[in-house]
């Protein structure tokens, strides 16, 4: 059973839900070049966020609140691209 987006917390739409961005990117995602595109998440954007949620075993925030977060986010991915970067300088150098 899929929930709503936002559940029960809101009266009436989210705002841009119909008629705004949302409804926008699903008329763009409906073409054929779209479905390629959004086919591509899988090969660039996906895999990062499964290493670092299975790999790195980060798979929820200790810090509460949404700057706390975001920071946190922050970190995680700089660590992870300064990882990426160590690695491909280990490669080049040996």
């Amino acid at each position: 059973m899929l929930i709503p987006p936002d559940g029960t917390m809101r009266e009436g739409k989210r705002p841009g839900w119909e008629h705004g961005f949302y409804e926008k990117m699903r008329r763009k995602l409906k073409t054929k070049r779209g479905r390629k595109l959004y086919a591509q998440r899988k090969i660039t954007v996906e895999p990062v966020y499964g290493q670092i949620k299975y790999n790195r075993r980060v798979d929820r925030f200790m810090r509460r609140g949404r700057a706390a977060a975001q920071s946190e986010w922050r970190l995680v991915a700089a660590t992870h691209n300064l990882l990426k970067l160590h690695s491909h300088w280990i490669a080049d150098t040996a």
